[in-house]
């Protein structure tokens, strides 16, 4: 059984860091690229970041590039995301998600429905 667990979330000040931990049982880990999305309310879901198999080529969507960082941790089979000059905008519920990738190891997905298997969520609140 696969399971997803993202942790690290909570209340940061305006201009503060977060970093977030994906965490992954029951699936290969170099099998899968890893994506963070999140949720506001009332608003779609979207991708903000994405990193490959590899660790290499990682994609970031243009309201977080140059505060937020995808890494990963093969040993520890943990993805993180590092969350630097939040703002009151960055508040949301983030998801962690995996793809399997099997022939592009070097390709950061970019779409949702790339995404197979999904975490629970972890809230992400940003005081001004």
């Amino acid at each position: 059984e696969v399971h997803i667990q993202e942790s690290g979330g909570g209340l940061a000040q305006a201009g503060g860091s977060l970093r977030l931990s994906c965490t992954a049982s029951g699936l290969p880990y170099d099998d899968y690229a890893v994506g963070w999305f999140r949720q506001a309310p009332e608003k779609e879901r979207e991708l903000i970041s994405s990193i490959s198999r590899t660790g290499r080529n990682p994609y970031y969507t243009d309201s977080v590039k140059g505060r937020f960082t995808i890494s990963r941790d093969k040993a520890e089979n943990t993805v993180y995301l590092q969350m630097d000059s939040l703002k009151p905008e960055d508040a949301a519920t983030y998801f962690c998600a995996a793809a399997r990738t099997t022939s592009l190891p070097n390709y950061s997905p970019r779409a949702q429905a790339d995404f197979e298997y999904w975490g629970q969520g972890t809230r992400v609140t940003v005081s001004s």
